[in-house]
């Protein structure tokens, strides 16, 4: 679990399912107090039921905001935050949720093209949202394998009429939607794009000829925590003699909290430092987004690192 005394406490007083594998949730602080405001693309960082945490884009204008309300996709290789979230976290239930942050805010701009890929409609819907209360010219492409699979397809529609193109491929990568005509030539517009890896590295891939700034990107993973030929191997925690074993599809943070050990963490992605260990001993495949090379010799984190050979010995 946490130790951030940022967090505050919010009580689920809502949940819909969305599609058969995303479920949104409402949010209410539990001591009454206002909620922090937010700007379109902004997310919280949530501890799951199972103590995993985990970032989740905000739906809504954030202006004035009464409640959170966030979408959450079951995660086919989910390592407990996003199932626990969807067998656990029912109405009633209290949930520790940090304040709002954004990485992905919107930029004054004559035109504006927003691209969703699945999930990463949340935050696209908040901004065409704002952009079309605020009077601006926009176009969304938003892209899924089918109807039935597009979280809010249905309220956006509604909302942004022939503003909105929906595409879907059934799942065959044949059937993907082309966005070269979107690119080949510079315009005098921002992109903002949430997706999929697939989706957001075809963007990027399309645009480098485009000026910097003017192609933006949300992503949660910017670490890959657990790859496909990544093996189990054991960690010594000095303070307490003991040794825990981390298995090749969990994390450090997530064997030694499992193991009842109470550790510290937020983004569990490599990017904020909040694990950040002290190590003793053994030899680390650093995987961070964080520490300076002067500090690798002498620190690892917890959440996103592994051993390259043997084990490792953390002040823990």
């Amino acid at each position: 679990m946490t130790e951030d005394t940022n967090a505050r406490a919010m009580k689920i007083t809502g949940r819909r399912d969305l599609t058969p594998y995303i479920t949104e949730f409402t949010l209410v602080a539990t001591d009454g107090a206002p909620l922090e405001p937010y700007g379109p693309g902004a997310h919280v960082t949530i501890e799951t039921p199972s103590g995993a945490m985990r970032r989740y884009s905000l739906v809504g204008d954030g202006l004035d905001p009464q409640t959170y309300v966030i979408a959450v996709k079951r995660e086919r290789e989910s390592r407990g935050g996003s199932s626990s979230m969807h067998e656990q976290a029912e109405v009633g239930r209290t949930i520790k949720v940090q304040p709002p942050e954004n990485n992905f805010s919107l930029k004054s701009a004559p035109k504006y093209l927003l691209i969703a890929g699945g999930i990463g409609v949340t935050p696209i819907y908040s901004m065409a949202s704002r952009l079309a209360a605020d009077g601006k010219d926009f176009d969304i492409i938003y892209c899924s394998r089918s109807a039935e699979e597009a979280a809010y397809l249905s309220d956006m529609k509604v909302a942004f009429g022939r503003r909105l193109k929906v595409h879907h491929d059934d799942g065959d990568p044949a059937k993907a939607y082309d966005f070269w005509d979107h690119f080949a030539e510079i315009k005098n517009m921002h992109v903002y794009c949430c997706g999929p890896k697939p989706l957001m590295d075809e963007i990027l891939s399309i645009s480098g000829h485009w000026p910097e700034g003017r192609v933006n990107f949300e992503d949660f993973k910017p670490v890959e925590v657990v790859r496909v030929d990544d093996v189990a191997f054991d960690v010594e925690l000095a303070k307490s003699g003991r040794t825990v074993t981390v298995p090749a599809d969990k994390s450090i943070l997530e064997a030694v909290r499992e193991s009842g050990v109470k550790t510290t963490s937020s983004c569990e992605s490599g990017t904020c430092g909040s694990c950040k260990c002290r190590l003793l001993g053994g030899d680390p495949d650093h995987r961070d987004m964080v520490l300076m090379d002067d500090e690798r010799d002498d620190f690892v984190m917890i959440c996103v690192s592994r051993a390259k050979t043997g084990g490792l010995v953390l002040d823990l």
